[in-house]
């Protein structure tokens, strides 16, 4: 058996994180957590672009941009979507979901979700570093791993 996997390996790479505005107060710490990430694992700071869009709706749009540039090793989407007391939520989070996995699923390089998906703030805070991680972090993890596994795929 042939097992291929990917390692948590980042320099010499350049990475997009592609950021939602709306939600600004949480989605900074999910943008701190990723950036934190990336460095750790020897990606240089310069060799990070930050693309912000007003909001989660905006993300698939200018994740398929980046993609289409063919720059970076894999690319980061991080929003906040919470939920109101209108349909507005379904819409916004199924759309950014369904949009960003459309990219996903065409790109030549790795696209790794980090859009949180909550009920209430408290519940954004808490996965924006607070008692449940920091799921920038995580999405830059899944990146790494998936930049280094898509060039051993052939």
């Amino acid at each position: 058996m042939n097992e291929i996997a990917g390692q948590l390996q980042g320099a010499g790479k350049r990475f997009a994180i592609v950021i939602s505005r709306f939600n600004e107060l949480i989605t900074k710490q999910l943008l701190a957590g990723a950036r934190d990430c990336l460095l750790r694992h020897g990606v240089a700071d310069e060799a990070i672009d930050a693309y912000w869009v007003p909001g989660a709706f905006e993300i698939p749009a200018v994740v398929a941009r980046v993609a289409s540039l063919e720059r970076h090793a894999a690319i980061i989407a991080l929003g906040c979507v919470i939920r109101g007391e209108t349909p507005h939520f379904e819409y916004v989070a199924g759309e950014a979901a369904r949009g960003i996995a459309a990219v996903a699923r065409k790109a030549s390089i790795p696209v790794a979700f980090g859009v949180l998906t909550t009920d209430t703030v408290e519940q954004a805070l808490e996965r924006a570093g607070t008692k449940a991680g920091n799921k920038g972090w995580d999405a830059a993890l899944s990146a790494l791993e998936m930049s280094d596994l898509f060039p051993r795929i052939d």
